[in-house]
């Protein structure tokens, strides 16, 4: 039997959240319940944070609202407070997100706060969520894992103090991040190593960006270690606006075009996923980094191959 990889897509999110236009909501619903079609584990919605600090995503309560929820499929928001998670679950999101830095800079840069006020932050949004009906999952994003643009070097056990301080609080999954396309093969295969050794019942994702060329070798080698879930980007959208230079996610097509051909089981159906991205760029108004868009599938090339050179 193959092992399964869930597969999670944050364009609506992560990738639309960096565009210079604002993408209308009518787009972003229908590219969203085109999304929830295509097996994917889990969708990135929007991010209930202030219009004032992300504007592109000032119609999360709207999106939210009207979007085809797919049995089985898990709709997820980003929320830097306890006020986002308040509107968040009003808005009947399934999953939080949660982001802290490991680096005190970054985090100080990205949310304007320590990472001490970030655990207490978080403790109280898990606080709030616990009294919910819907009781929704917890998760947390560990920014600059694998380095930062400001402090550089990130250490391992620095990843697992907070790692650690976080699941004494109960969190319930973490979602490991790559914020400046730094991490390398190597670098990714022993910190998922330790971290599964670490939290051997705790969900673990990977996100990666492809700032340097390297984010499906790091997608592999995380499959590879024996992580079984990733963040990804149709069409490669996103970045972090906080990350100087970080170009954007690893495209979801790509990824799990590349995954399927390792004989994993993504789930996903890779032809409904191209034709929902071969319309990215009549939706943002440019191109996009996908190979597979460009290329084809190896089983179905896009066109005939020239003449070898």
């Amino acid at each position: 039997m193959r092992k399964r990889i869930h597969f999670n897509d944050v364009v609506a999110r992560d990738g639309f959240q960096m565009e210079p236009e604002f993408v209308p909501t009518d787009d972003k619903v229908r590219l969203i319940d085109r999304l929830s079609a295509c097996g994917l584990a889990k969708i990135e919605v929007t991010s209930f944070t202030s219009a004032r600090a992300i504007p592109m995503l000032r119609d999360a309560e709207a999106v939210f609202g009207r979007i085809r929820r797919k049995p089985g499929m898990v709709y997820t928001a980003l929320v830097p407070n306890l006020r986002g998670a308040e509107r968040a679950m009003e808005a009947g999101v399934d999953e939080l997100n949660v982001v802290v830095s490991i680096s005190e800079s970054h985090n100080l840069a990205n949310l304007r706060m320590s990472r001490q006020r970030s655990l207490g932050e978080i403790a109280e949004i898990l606080r709030f969520a616990t009294g919910c009906a819907r009781n929704p999952r917890i998760t947390v994003s560990l920014s600059t894992a694998f380095g930062c643009p400001i402090e550089g070097d990130v250490d391992v056990e620095e990843v697992i103090r907070w790692a650690d301080s976080l699941a004494d609080l109960g969190v319930g999954s973490f979602t490991v991040c790559d914020t400046t396309g730094v991490a390398h093969p190597a670098q990714v295969e022993s910190l998922s190593h330790v971290l599964l050794k670490r939290f051997p019942a705790m969900p673990l994702t990977m996100h990666f960006h492809d700032t340097r060329g390297m984010g499906l070798a790091n997608v592999a080698a995380a499959a590879r270690a024996g992580i079984a879930s990733f963040d990804g980007s149709l069409g490669g959208l996103g970045g972090c606006p906080y990350a100087p230079g970080a170009s954007g996610n690893i495209c979801t097509e790509d990824a799990v075009h590349m995954l399927e051909a390792m004989g994993y089981d993504t789930g996903v159906d890779l032809d409904a996923l191209l034709t929902v991205a071969r319309e990215l760029p009549g939706i943002v108004g440019h191109d996009i980094s996908s190979h597979l868009v460009k290329a084809g599938t190896t089983a179905k090339p896009r066109a005939p191959c020239q003449a070898l050179h």
